[in-house]
């Protein structure tokens, strides 16, 4: 009876970690999204917002269990967006973000990580910061906890 109750004991300990897993996904795929939708307001993506980007994701503990090529890959998914269409790429970026309206706490750090990649090559702009403004608007956030 102990080898079964080992196996179900190691099926719910793998199931809970798909799930976390999934969930960490989610997150990324907000942050990358949050990053591309910034990086896309001012008409062109500049390395230096990619590399914050990068670097973010290398140090947050959430999200470094994600494999770098697979954040690059989603982030340039999300960017080829913008390429074909502007109003499409924004919509569809911003349906990872939408996941976590009702988390703030979650929404709170995508707004962050946005900040800061806005922030990345030296100008945060207006443009950039009316992105992040709207972004915080989808997810009821104060654009002025951020000041925007």
């Amino acid at each position: 009876m102990s080898t079964f109750s080992q196996r179900l004991s190691s099926m719910r300990q793998g199931l809970k970690d798909q799930v976390t897993k999934f969930k960490n996904k989610d997150f990324m795929d907000a942050v990358v999204a949050g990053c591309a939708i910034v990086a896309a307001a001012d008409g062109k993506i500049d390395a230096s917002e990619k590399q914050k980007m990068v670097g973010y994701i290398n140090h947050n503990e959430e999200l470094k269990v994600f494999e770098m090529a697979k954040v690059i890959e989603r982030f340039n998914y999300f960017t080829n967006q913008f390429d074909f269409d502007h109003l499409i790429g924004k919509a569809e970026a911003m349906k990872p973000i939408l996941k976590f309206k009702d988390k703030p706490d979650v929404a709170r750090v995508v707004v962050s990580v946005c900040c800061a990649i806005g922030a990345a090559d030296g100008d945060f702009d207006e443009l950039e910061k009316n992105v992040v403004r709207e972004i915080c608007r989808a997810v009821n956030l104060p654009a002025g906890d951020f000041g925007l």
